[in-house]
């Protein structure tokens, strides 16, 4: 019988089995970032075992708040900063170095196909992308992660969404993933991991495959999770080029990971995108998807374009395009953060922060903070905002506030017409 890529990747990384279906994972990386991991600091400096399982093996960013807003958030930062120093953790990025935890890790060459990985955030799911297991853990999972190495699952399950059609202008894989979700609903993937296969996502970029993989969690997947292909090695080239005689050679490496022919599924599900216009979420659930037709006119007070999810230099240039030689509408606030130091300069360098800027963007640093509300654009309540972001939960970006979900060119559009809106702004 075959065996699916995330399969073949626990099968692979097992150290035990406590139980049949409970596997310990030998952990090719754990991430960490200032919000969660100083928990799991001083929970073990409280044990007594201030250690970690090998210091080039942790990658850890100052992202969530950045900089600090307050002295809460500058004691977390102070605390994971002192950790790395003290454990010689070189793969440390600190502000003005820095940049959201799961563009910047990919971006550094951090995950690699048949990875484990863990983080103490639940989209670690975006490393699926490059046919990675990897999965937001808990404190305590995430304690024994930095300390021994490893980490307990349970054995897969596997749903495959099978992507065919072809992709409408002004649709991208924010809309994709937004009417997958919408069609899985918010459990529908809960403790499974979804598999996402089929020529469109062969064509998908590697920014495109991480925008679907990063919201699987969105579904209640522990995991998304593409299969490596040669967009994979071209993306990682430049930090894998020693190890494998030509991109070839490690793509025929890479392949040994994919699923079987005859692999087991819990379900196989047939998306057809052919039809598939762009999409946007309302109320507070993110499987509350809609075309953005039926949302049309919506008023917003705040458009919001980057995150883990959209704010990497593909989705900047989307919206630019759309934005460029235009306003935002009075009404509207609009605020614009590249997700790493290297995607703002690129942007820089592209002149797409000046189409930004002339349009009436606020231009912030890389930072987590407006997507859950902590800094950089938090809502008042009553207000609604047009995000790029992942998550709509109630108060998700500041109490009593309203997010609707899209793309960065239906945000961007959103920007200009001051209300929910796509197809009339954005061409090719």
């Amino acid at each position: 019988m075959g065996k699916t890529i995330a399969e073949k990747i626990f099968d692979s990384h097992r150290v035990d089995n406590p139980s049949d279906d409970i596997f310990v994972l030998k952990l090719d990386a754990v991430f960490c970032h200032e919000i969660t991991t100083p928990f799991a600091i001083d929970d073990l400096v409280r044990r007594g075992k201030d250690r970690v399982f090998d210091p080039a093996k942790i990658k850890a960013v100052i992202d969530h708040v950045s900089p600090a807003k307050d002295s809460n958030t500058a004691t977390q930062g102070k605390i994971i900063r002192e950790w790395a120093i003290r454990h010689k953790i070189r793969d440390f990025f600190d502000i003005g170095r820095n940049g959201v935890c799961h563009v910047i890790f990919p971006e550094k060459g951090f995950v690699r196909p048949g990875y484990t990985v863990i983080m103490g955030d639940s989209h670690t799911c975006t490393h699926g992308a490059f046919g990675a297991f990897a999965a937001g853990a808990g404190t305590t999972d995430l304690a024994v992660g930095i300390l021994k190495g490893v980490c307990a699952f349970h054995y897969p399950s596997t749903i495959k969404v099978n992507l065919t059609g072809k992709t409408l202008d002004g649709v991208f894989a924010k809309d994709i993933i937004l009417s997958i979700i919408g069609r899985l609903g918010l459990n529908g993937a809960t403790n499974k991991i979804i598999e996402f296969t089929g020529s469109v996502v062969d064509k998908m970029s590697m920014e495109a495959r991480m925008t679907l993989c990063n919201m699987a969690v969105e579904a209640g997947g522990t995991c998304g999770i593409c299969y490596p292909d040669m967009t994979t090695v071209d993306y990682l080239w430049e930090f894998i080029r020693d190890e494998y005689e030509n991109k070839t050679v490690a793509l025929e490496s890479f392949k040994k990971i994919i699923s079987d022919p005859d692999a087991i599924y819990d379900d196989v599900i047939e998306h057809d995108i052919t039809r598939l216009a762009p999409q946007v979420t309302f109320g507070y659930r993110p499987d509350h998807v809609k075309p953005v037709k039926e949302m049309e006119g919506t008023t917003v007070d705040q458009v919001y374009i980057g995150s883990c999810t959209n704010g990497r230099i593909e989705d900047l240039r989307v919206a630019a395009k759309v934005l460029k030689g235009k306003k935002i509408n009075d009404s509207v606030r609009a605020i614009v953060s590249p997700a790493t130091q290297k995607i703002y300069h690129q942007s820089l360098k592209e002149g797409i922060l000046e189409i930004f800027m002339d349009a009436g963007f606020c231009v912030t640093n890389p930072t987590c903070g407006a997507c859950l509300g902590m800094s950089n654009g938090v809502l008042a309540e009553g207000e609604v905002c047009a995000s790029t972001t992942n998550r709509n939960f109630n108060g998700r970006m500041g109490k009593g506030g309203m997010v609707h979900l899209m793309s960065p060119a239906t945000a961007a559009a959103t920007a200009i017409a001051g209300y929910i809106t796509n197809s009339q702004f954005y061409t090719n």
